[in-house]
C-alpha cells in the first residue's frame, strides 16, 4: 500500500492505495464520491471524467498514484457555493440534457472543460469535443443544446431532431 494525497474539490485528502488502484476507484471507494461513474473501465465512455490540475481526464484510465499531489475536481464540486446548480448543471436540467443520468456527470465535467477552453463553441465544436463521451439515451441533441445555452448563446432556434 502507498499513501496518496491530493486536493479534491478544494479539500486536502489522503488514503492508502494499491499501486493498481485507479483514480476512479479511489474517488468512489476511498472518498465515497460516487458521482464519478464508471461505465467501461477502458476509457471509452467518458462517464468517469474528472478534472486533474484543470484538465479533463478519464479517471478510469489514470492511477490514483498519478494524481498524488494533484488538484482534482469531481462532479460533487461543480455546484455553486450555496449548493445550487452551477450554470452547466442548470442548463442540462433546463434543456433536458439527461435521461437516465448515468453519463451526465462525465458530460458536465467535459462541458466545463470545453467552456473553459472555448467559452462560445459552435454546435460542431461541442459535438467534436464530446466524441469521447457516450450517451445511450439522449441522442446528444439536448446535451449539445444545454452546453451551448450554458455558454450564454441563444438556443431558441435550435430545433429538436
Amino acid at each position: 500500500m502507498t499513501k496518496v494525497s491530493m486536493t479534491v474539490n478544494g479539500k486536502t485528502v489522503s488514503g492508502d492505495v494499491e499501486g493498481r488502484t485507479l483514480l476512479s476507484g479511489f474517488l468512489r471507494e476511498n472518498l465515497n464520491l460516487t458521482g464519478t461513474h464508471v461505465g467501461c473501465d477502458t476509457a471509452q465512455c467518458g462517464a468517469c471524467v474528472v478534472h486533474v490540475n484543470g484538465e479533463a481526464v478519464k479517471s478510469c484510465n489514470m492511477l490514483a498514484l498519478e494524481a498524488d499531489g494533484a488538484d482534482v475536481g469531481t462532479i460533487e464540486g461543480q455546484a455553486n457555493q450555496d449548493g445550487s446548480l452551477n450554470v452547466i448543471q442548470q442548463a442540462f436540467q433546463d434543456h433536458h440534457g439527461l435521461q437516465c443520468g448515468f453519463c451526465t456527470p462525465g458530460m458536465v465535467m467535459s462541458a466545463a472543460a470545453l467552456l473553459k477552453e472555448n467559452p462560445r463553441p459552435t454546435e460542431a465544436e461541442v459535438r467534436k469535443y464530446l466524441e469521447g463521451n457516450l450517451c445511450r439515451c439522449t441522442g446528444y441533441h439536448n446535451i449539445v443544446k444545454a452546453i451551448m445555452a450554458a455558454s450564454g448563446q441563444d438556443v431558441s432556434s435550435i430545433a429538436a431532431e
